[in-house]
């Protein structure tokens, strides 16, 4: 039985959200402008990049792997658009938190063996996406690489996810 067997469709679909709910978490707790949000999704992307070397039968090579499908891709962002339309960024970082502790208990739940490198993956998403964009400053120069809202929500992740 592969990892994915193990999950039902809609907790699969959550799983492969994971990677964009945790840009959405950091990028909400401190929006920093279109270069800033273009910096942290590449952050996220590139996360996932980087879990393709992960072994590919661990679950963050699986779920970084169904982003190079359309389907996969597809299906990572069903939905999201509805959970975070007309929320404040503070409410949708708060969201977002919220839903991967869920995943995670999810994970925990149905593939045990997993959910250490899933949390893992997950703390390293959250650390480069905070770190992707310089936060305050002025055209670059000075201000601070993680926030102190962006600080907060990695300190959120961390704890939801245990």
């Amino acid at each position: 039985m592969s990892i994915k067997d193990k999950f039902t469709d809609d907790e699969w679909k959550l799983v492969l959200q994971s990677p964009m709910l945790t840009g959405i978490a950091i990028t909400a707790a401190d929006p920093s402008g279109l270069w800033g949000m273009l910096k942290e999704g590449f952050g996220v992307a590139s996360s996932l990049q980087q879990a393709k070397a992960s072994p590919g039968d661990s679950l963050p090579g699986m779920i970084s792997s169904a982003f190079d499908h359309a389907e996969g891709r597809k299906l990572a962002q069903e939905n999201l658009k509805e959970q975070f339309k007309g929320k404040k960024p503070a409410q949708a970082a708060d969201i977002a938190v919220t839903r991967l502790g869920d995943v995670c208990a999810i994970v925990a739940a149905k593939a045990p063996e997993q959910v250490e490198a899933y949390k893992t993956f997950i703390r390293a998403i959250a650390q480069k996406v905070a770190e992707s964009a310089t936060e305050g400053g002025f055209l670059g120069f000075g201000g601070e690489k993680v926030s102190a809202a962006e600080q907060k929500t990695l300190d959120d992740i961390d704890r939801v996810l245990g």
